[in-house]
């Protein structure tokens, strides 16, 4: 089967060819690493590892690289804020980022570039900008003139006409255009800065990205990615500069939808961010996961501990059927090794939905052949669910879901299963009004360390301190 991508730039689902035969070559936008990772951070680094996954099970070796912005004026700004240099801010948000996209299982990328890394690739390509007439120096500003390239647009589908001023450097009145947007900004007083064949000064945020990507994959590459935020004025930006120099650039554009709280893009600025730290007192990691990849990766999240934790007793189900087999071998994760429905979804665009809609069919058929004793049946429904489950990162079975000291991963799966029964016998007590029975169940699972909030939906359950 042939897999297909929407594509942002012809805005359309394409037959997906790479440029080599057998690999792939992937760059999606990473952290600017100014402040603590929140749960909307992490669905590009799930969305863009299923995707990974999926290219392996197919049988493709993948290059994929997640650059780190390290310096930009937030950082400065939360540098100042915080009364530290900006390179220690940068390295402790970026840590946390590490441990947020670890913890949650996404793959490590084959490289992750930090900006202030890769200064001379930068220079190169405002050099060659400049020799061509498509790039200005004001004092020590450089900027990309918007004006001189006729396809600037192209990606986001907007008219120069309609263009605001470039929102970087807007109040800048030496600039030829309003709407150009600075490449290398010239050193202000106690900000960071590196020489430069046009002074001291620091990169724009547009360019950081296209030095990098083509640095690590070459002057065309595969794939580009990020979140629909990022479609303008940042990946417009880097695909004008890139292809103005001459690349190739990206061959296809994917972009990952929101996730929303209260309708609204998840964000600092908006005050509901939900930090990754916070969301994990209350759910485990694979299950946070598992709520982030179920969805269709061009579909909006709207996140709630509620659909979190619904989510999560689907997971449980497979995991429960995944535990009725203990001595065979894991199957490899490849596309021979799952059901021919689950590799029409997930090669219709990434169909994840419809691709775990076939792995509860399956954990189905394998429950039914339990029951009636063909463990030939099972064992050929459990092969296929956790093949299914690995090309998703889901797979309990394995890491980092599971656990080398104490099973903890497996033992929260048993919990789960504990809690759920004695909810459910509370929930009987209180419809037959033993309002004493249902106080005795709350009593005995917070004593246990279960905390029970009853909601309009139904009780949800967390553990009362993080101990995961």
């Amino acid at each position: 089967m042939t897999l297909r991508l929407y594509d942002t730039g012809t805005r359309s689902v394409r037959d997906f060819t790479p440029l080599r035969e057998d690999e792939v070559s992937v760059y999606y936008c990473g952290a600017t690493v100014q402040a603590a990772p929140h749960v909307g951070h992490l669905r590009p680094g799930v969305v863009f590892d299923v995707l990974r996954r999926w290219l392996m099970a197919k049988g493709y070796n993948v290059t994929l690289v997640r650059n780190v912005t390290d310096v930009d004026d937030k950082i400065i700004a939360k540098a100042a804020e915080e009364q530290r240099p900006w390179w220690a801010v940068a390295q402790h948000y970026e840590r946390e980022f590490t441990h947020a996209y670890d913890i949650l299982g996404v793959l490590p990328p084959t490289v992750e570039p930090r900006a202030t890394g890769h200064i001379p690739q930068m220079h190169d390509l405002i050099s060659r900008l400049i020799a061509d007439e498509l790039a200005y120096n004001v004092d020590g500003d450089v900027y990309f003139s918007v004006s001189a390239y006729a396809d600037y647009g192209q990606l986001s589908r907007q008219r120069l006409d309609d263009l605001q001023p470039a929102a970087d450097s807007a109040d800048d009145p030496r600039k030829r255009d309003p709407r150009d947007f600075a490449l290398w900004k010239a050193a202000k007083p106690g900000e960071p800065a590196w020489d430069s064949p046009w002074g001291p000064g620091r990169p724009g945020w547009h360019l950081e990205c296209s030095a990098m990507a083509t640095w690590y994959l070459g002057e065309q590459f595969d794939i580009h990615g990020g979140g629909i935020d990022l479609i303008f004025p940042h990946h417009e930006n880097e695909q004008a500069q890139s292809r103005a120099a001459g690349d190739g650039f990206a061959r296809y554009w994917m972009h990952n939808a929101w996730v929303t709280a209260a309708g609204q893009k998840m964000g600092k600025s908006l005050g509901n961010a939900l930090a990754v730290d916070e969301v994990l007192k209350h759910v485990r990691p694979v299950e946070l996961r598992y709520h982030l990849a179920a969805a269709h990766y061009r579909s909006p999240i709207e996140f709630s501990y509620e659909s979190v934790v619904e989510s999560a007793a689907g997971f449980r189900r497979i995991l429960g059927f995944l535990e009725k087999v203990t001595d065979e071998p894991l199957p490899a994760a490849t596309a021979q090794n799952c059901p021919e429905a689950f590799v029409a979804a997930m090669d219709d665009d990434l169909g994840v939905p419809a691709a775990v809609a076939v792995i509860f069919d399956t954990v189905r058929a394998g429950n039914s052949a339990a029951e009636r004793r063909d463990e030939a049946a099972v064992r050929q429904a459990w092969r296929h669910v956790s093949a299914m489950s690995s090309v998703l990162g889901i797979n309990p079975l394995e890491d980092p879901w599971v656990s080398h000291d104490a099973g903890s991963e497996q033992a929260m799966a048993a919990l789960g299963v504990l809690v759920d029964d004695l909810l459910a016998a509370r929930q009987q007590a209180r419809a037959d009004k033993d309002w004493a029975g249902a106080d005795a169940i709350r009593d005995r699972l917070l004593s246990a360390g279960i905390a029970i909030e009853d909601r309009a939906d139904g009780p949800v359950w967390s553990v009362t301190s993080r101990g995961r």
